[in-house]
């Protein structure tokens, strides 16, 4: 007998914000103000208390939308 392990994939994800490339630190900052509907400190505020968590209980499609962004702009991004 053969047990089949069938991997459980996850609905929701919190994407956290793990580091950040310092020579693109502005537009990382305009990039989160926008994907998260923050104010210019509260966005600031994140991107400068890296690791942090950008936001929890994302939906997979938009995490890993997010995570693509933000990756291209040289941040490492996990999601959780």
């Amino acid at each position: 007998m053969k047990e089949e392990v069938k991997e459980q994939v996850k609905s929701t994800y919190d994407i956290e914000l793990a580091g950040i490339d310092a020579a693109n630190k502005i537009k990382i900052i305009k990039e989160v103000r926008q994907m998260f509907g923050l104010g210019l400190k509260e966005a600031k505020d994140a991107v400068e208390s890296a690791p942090t968590t950008l936001q929890k209980a994302a939906k997979r499609e938009d995490a890993e939308k997010c995570k693509e962004k933000l990756a291209a702009l040289g941040c490492t991004v996990n999601l959780l």
